[in-house]
């Protein structure tokens, strides 16, 4: 079992400015615990994210940083040119040294990318054709495409990443039959939803990767995502995902309460307890974190836990306690480690 974290960076407790420092110094303890991966998410004209470029954020993260991976999850590729986003993969995974991993998807939310003059119900083909242009400018000496939405003609690359042929790649995975295609392309997956909906999606990727000949033991990560509070009892974990949450969900909610509609897979009920609930968050004391999450990883079949500490008002000081818990409880020879950054 490997462990990651994901971050919306939504609207915290700070200005911008003390934010971004805050979440830097936060990443660079992430860092030094043992973490293997730092995911972000891409959202824009929202509370729910802080940072929307995300290229900008990560090229600041590579610096403060040194074995921990980074990447976007995902990057949203029909708000994106595709050639100007391949040649920012190849920048930011020299800048980290190749340590960037790159997650692709269409966009979960409707109304961002109408706000960019994008048409929604275009975004799913925008998708597949922006991912084929991607593919080529980092893989080929030149692109050549020709589609719907993209045409270009054998146009120079000049630049490819460290990572050869390409960085890995992610994708979140909603629906089991969503499993098919990354795991015939080998691509690493993350789900969230109930923990039995992931067992399905976890399933039908290991399927999906046997029956197209690949040995289990080369297969990709696959990985679940949970909201995490760790505090030294119960009681306090609880307590501060109770004033925490509305924060996070008022900022989840905005647009979707703005365009009176809702989300199509990440529904999340308003209270905090009803999350921890029906398992889509989990808080407690040492011991109830390492043991619930042994067991959801089990459950769900995931061979990689990604965690979200920070969320709502949480403070600097309890996220960076938070995690500092997780981390001793349940990441390999990280008691020392932890200790030495906090």
């Amino acid at each position: 079992m490997q462990f990651g974290i994901f971050d919306q960076n939504d609207r915290g407790p700070y200005d911008l400015t003390e934010q971004y420092e805050h979440r830097l110094k936060l990443i660079e303890f992430y860092d030094q615990a043992g973490f293997r991966t730092y995911h972000m998410s891409e959202h824009h004209q929202t509370p729910l994210s802080q940072t929307p470029s995300p290229g900008v954020f990560l090229a600041a993260v590579a610096q403060r940083t040194k074995n921990i991976r980074l990447g976007p999850l995902v990057y949203v590729l029909p708000a994106h040119h595709p050639l100007r986003l391949a040649e920012e993969i190849c920048m930011l995974d020299h800048l980290s040294r190749g340590r960037l991993e790159v997650g692709i998807g269409r966009g979960a939310s409707p109304h961002e990318l109408a706000y960019f003059g994008t048409d929604p119900e275009q975004a799913p083909a925008m998708y597949v054709e922006a991912y084929n242009v991607i593919k080529q400018a980092l893989t080929r000496p030149s692109v050549n495409f020709t589609g719907k939405y993209y045409h270009f003609e054998d146009v120079p690359v000049e630049m490819k990443p460290a990572q050869l042929p390409h960085p890995p790649l992610w994708y979140a995975v909603p629906v089991p039959e969503g499993a098919a295609w990354p795991a015939q392309n080998a691509i690493n997956i993350v789900c969230a939803g109930p923990v039995a909906k992931v067992r399905e999606i976890t399933d039908r990727y290991r399927a999906e990767w046997g029956a197209a000949g690949n040995s289990p033991e080369a297969i990709p990560l696959i990985g679940i995502n949970r909201f995490v509070i760790a505090a030294d009892t119960d009681g306090e974990a609880m307590a501060l995902g109770r004033r925490a949450w509305p924060v996070f969900w008022a900022s989840f909610m905005k647009l979707w309460k703005k365009h009176g509609t809702q989300p199509r897979y990440a529904r999340m009920p308003e209270d905090f307890d009803t999350m921890v609930a029906g398992g889509g968050a989990i808080a407690g004391s040492p011991a109830t974190i390492r043991d619930q999450v042994r067991a959801m990883a089990e459950a769900a079949g995931a061979s990689y836990f990604i965690s979200q500490f920070s969320f709502g008002d949480l403070s600097q000081e309890e996220v960076l306690h938070s995690a500092g818990i997780f981390a001793r409880e349940l990441i390999p020879a990280s008691r020392e480690r932890v200790a030495r950054a906090i």
